[in-house]
């Protein structure tokens, strides 16, 4: 067996970034949703609602992404203790979100230039639809409104429409506008209550500004709106079980879709680092080898009298070892090459991480 050892040059680091849809079943959006009662009446219906693509119950139903309320002063959701008033999930959710982005208990989010927010709605994809984080300008979700069937609001993020996200940290933001793919349909795509949330790829998270969207100027067909809520009707009652969950879900649930057929499309962002390995043989290398069909096992000789003037040999594998010969990776040939004295080889490995 032969051995060369690599040349530092023969080493090269590449990132490439794929791209894809997080939804179960590779679908490039959502138009089906479920919850599960079973979910909705444990523990943890009071802090968040689980959406799957199919019924809960079928065998391959999976959870594609949760809703959750926030209020800071925990309205719209039943107070833990009734001698602690506005200690309620929502003020707790309020308050984890506040933790993870914000990063400052004291801190109030802000939707657009100056509106701060006092309540909102959060959207988390589940952790397995996707590897890394999401991918900015690829959402697209559409909210029937209250009254009419036919008229909806379609939300994306301001990607295209900013040379910079908005930074919480290391973590980005981009504004949600009315508007798709990335782009405002008119304006900046606000509405009267400042953005309609904030995208934050990196947690796979989207704020929507409840104020915005409990706003009763409805829009127009296609969600070609200027600045209008779906008058969503948020529950801000102290002390209640205002299902506020299940308001958001019944209006992305009853969503007719736009022109496009599209109801909730999302997609995944990774990137996949690789490292190419460039293997080189020479034309004065790896002419013989000890394969059974080269040399006799029980003579040593060589088999064919030809093979002693011009040897020949036909790679299918490469083998990368440490100085310890034990072999680290192994890359197969898609198919053998002919070699010999009067030819050189370069072949390139692709090791994926």
């Amino acid at each position: 067996m032969g051995f060369k050892r690599f040349d530092p040059e023969d080493f090269v680091v590449s990132a490439d970034t794929v791209t894809s849809t997080v939804w179960s079943g590779f679908q490039p959006s959502l138009d089906s949703y479920f919850t599960s009662s079973v979910q909705k009446e444990g523990t943890s219906g009071p802090y968040y609602l689980n959406v799957f693509q199919t019924a809960s119950s079928l065998q391959g139903s999976e959870i594609q992404f949760a809703i959750a309320f926030g209020d800071k002063t925990g309205r719209g959701s039943v107070d833990f203790d009734t001698a602690v008033p506005g200690v309620s999930p929502s003020r707790t959710i309020y308050g984890q979100y506040r933790t993870l982005v914000l990063e400052d208990e004291n801190a109030d989010f802000t939707f657009g230039l100056n509106f701060t927010g006092s309540y909102f709605y959060a959207i988390n994809v589940e952790r397995a639809r996707y590897k890394e984080k999401l991918f900015p300008g690829s959402m697209n979700l559409v909210l029937s409104s209250s009254n009419n069937q036919l008229n909806t609001l379609t939300l994306t993020d301001n990607s295209n429409e900013v040379s910079l996200p908005q930074y919480y940290g290391t973590m980005r933001a981009y504004q949600v506008i009315s508007g798709s793919n990335g782009t405002a349909y008119k304006g900046n795509g606000y509405s009267y209550s400042g953005s309609y949330g904030l995208f934050l790829p990196d947690i796979s998270t989207i704020l929507l500004n409840g104020a915005a969207l409990d706003d009763k100027s409805l829009p127009g067909s296609n969600g070609l709106n200027d600045g209008a809520g779906i008058g969503l009707g948020t529950n801000l009652v102290s002390n209640t079980n205002g299902d506020n969950n299940s308001r958001l879900f019944a209006h992305i649930s009853g969503s007719p879709g736009n022109i496009n057929g599209k109801i909730f499309a999302l997609n995944s962002q990774e990137t996949i680092t690789s490292d190419f390995v460039f293997v080189r043989t020479r034309n004065s290398e790896f002419n013989y080898s000890e394969n059974p069909s080269f040399i006799s096992g029980s003579t040593g000789e060589v088999i064919f009298n030809y093979f002693i003037n011009n040897p020949q040999t036909f790679p299918t594998c490469v083998g990368m070892y440490n100085d310890q010969n034990e072999l680290l990776a192994a890359a197969k040939l898609s198919r053998p090459i002919s070699k010999d004295f009067t030819k050189e080889a370069l072949i390139r490995v692709k090791l994926d991480f």
